[in-house]
């Protein structure tokens, strides 16, 4: 049964490799940029249906378990701590950077509800420090808001143009996602506001909306895995 597991999960990443690539080469032209919103959008779904899957097979304590501490890599984090850093990063991402509003985390009062003792994506936090960070979390309230998160990160991508893709960000761009607080001064965190203002707005919808949520939800699965042994 576990070797059936595998073989599903190991089919499940190479759908996901082949919607990115596809993604990426649609995105590249006028004429295909509309269908590779909609593999995008296919893509995200089906990643989404896996880390709903964890809310139904997982305890509570499963979210907080962080069973490769001193590995290196992305499975090195606990299920809760991956949830959260996908979708705060695709949450700032989305809206203080392209669509330069309100992120939904505070315009919905997630900030509140989810009971987080960070308002940042995490990348600052290590090894113990990430499991006392996921129990603190409400999981309800943490699920509703990736939820929301998505929701309003696709309805930005629907309404920008092919040109509006090729948009490049500035010493001011950098500068307000400075003064949100959101990415920590730490040195393993503010990397990414340099990072993110390196690329286009296709450029970020082919990382932080795409490939950054197969790295993190593989690692999650691998963690999964370890825990169900």
């Amino acid at each position: 049964m576990a070797f059936v597991k595998y073989i599903e999960v190991k089919a499940m990443n190479k759908e996901w490799s082949e919607l990115n690539k596809t993604m990426q080469d649609q995105l590249k032209k006028a004429e295909t940029n509309n269908n590779g919103v909609k593999t995008l959008f296919k893509l995200r779904d089906q990643l989404m249906q896996v880390i709903d899957m964890f809310r139904c097979e997982l305890s509570r304590d499963d979210f907080n378990a962080i069973p490769f501490i001193n590995a290196d890599g992305y499975h090195s984090k606990t299920i809760a701590y991956s949830i959260w850093h996908i979708f705060r990063i695709e949450d700032i991402v989305a809206h203080s950077l392209i669509n330069e509003d309100e992120q939904v985390f505070f315009s919905q009062r997630y900030n509140e509800r989810i009971n987080s003792p960070i308002i940042t994506t995490g990348n600052e936090l290590v090894k113990q420090q990430i499991a006392d960070f996921s129990e603190k979390l409400d999981i309800d309230e943490l699920y509703s808001y990736i939820h929301d998160v998505k929701e309003s990160s696709e309805s930005i991508i629907k309404a920008l143009s092919f040109d509006v893709l090729k948009k490049k960000f500035t010493e001011e761009n950098k500068e307000y996602l400075r003064s949100l607080n959101v990415v920590s001064n730490d040195e393993s965190a503010i990397w990414l506001i340099d990072y993110w203002c390196g690329k286009d707005i296709r450029g970020l919808i082919q990382m932080p909306f795409s490939r950054h949520w197969i790295m993190h939800i593989e690692a999650c699965l691998r963690i999964k895995a370890k825990l169900k042994k």
